[in-house]
């Protein structure tokens, strides 16, 4: 019975920490967090007494146990010390699985919002985002000046596109195009969404894409191109 209450106070702790990712030393440790050592201390203290009494055979068993225990509990500390390591390694992994224009939360310690876009196998970085809470895709296109949108799409976001005067011209990776300016209540991508930004609606005919332009990342914390992905960090 002491041992599975041992077993279960071990986890309960590496439970926790692995939950919160506080308490960086002992010394920092303070309040319930300080309870939870103290207790498991003592438990894992009584149980390896308990353990080591006995003579012979018996006693030898115990030990070997005892060892074992004390592996685990390394391997714990050890798991808990190189966490940031591991969540890392497990975004690396499912960066690899996400399909392209799927964005991949990778969030860090600090608080930071970012995701990540994989390369779709034309060759360019596709976002599946929601304008104004509508669900669309957005080509990346950093030598666009603005977020512009195809006709059929703003009418989907909410944008009376009969309306729109298209007189400003603005130079797209396609070319020159013609377009009516707007403003977009939201635009979201993963975890990442800004407000009332500034964007164009393409004339009809004009644009084959929905483009993710510069008034839209020039908001953004960074943004940056590594490889087969995209970062993008609100």
């Amino acid at each position: 019975m002491l041992g599975w209450l041992t077993v279960l106070l071990v986890l309960l702790v590496a439970l926790f920490y692995f939950l919160t990712g506080e308490g960086s030393s002992v010394s920092d440790v303070t309040g319930v967090e300080r309870w939870m050592l103290i207790g498991s201390a003592a438990i894992i203290a009584l149980y390896a007494l308990q353990l080591l009494a006995g003579s012979g055979s018996r006693m030898s068993q115990n030990a070997r146990h005892l060892m074992i225990w004390a592996g685990l509990i390394v391997v714990l500390i050890a798991g808990y010390s190189y966490r940031g390591e591991f969540s890392d390694l497990g975004n690396r992994v499912m960066s690899e699985l996400t399909p392209p224009g799927h964005s991949l939360h990778v969030g860090d310690a600090n608080g930071e919002v970012a995701v990540r876009l994989r390369k779709h196998p034309n060759g360019h970085f596709v976002a599946r985002s929601k304008v104004n809470g509508t669900q669309m895709t957005l080509l990346v296109d950093t030598g666009a000046s603005s977020v512009v949108l195809k006709p059929a799409d703003a009418e989907r976001a909410g944008i009376d596109v009969s309306g729109l005067s298209f007189s400003t011209p603005v130079q797209t990776a396609n070319g020159m195009t013609f377009t009516a300016p707007v403003r977009l209540r939201s635009i979201a991508i993963g975890d990442i969404v800004l407000h009332d930004v500034q964007a164009l609606v393409a004339k009809p005919g004009s644009l084959n894409e929905n483009l993710l332009g510069m008034s839209f990342l020039t908001r953004l914390r960074s943004y940056e191109f590594s490889g087969d992905f995209l970062t993008l960090r609100g």
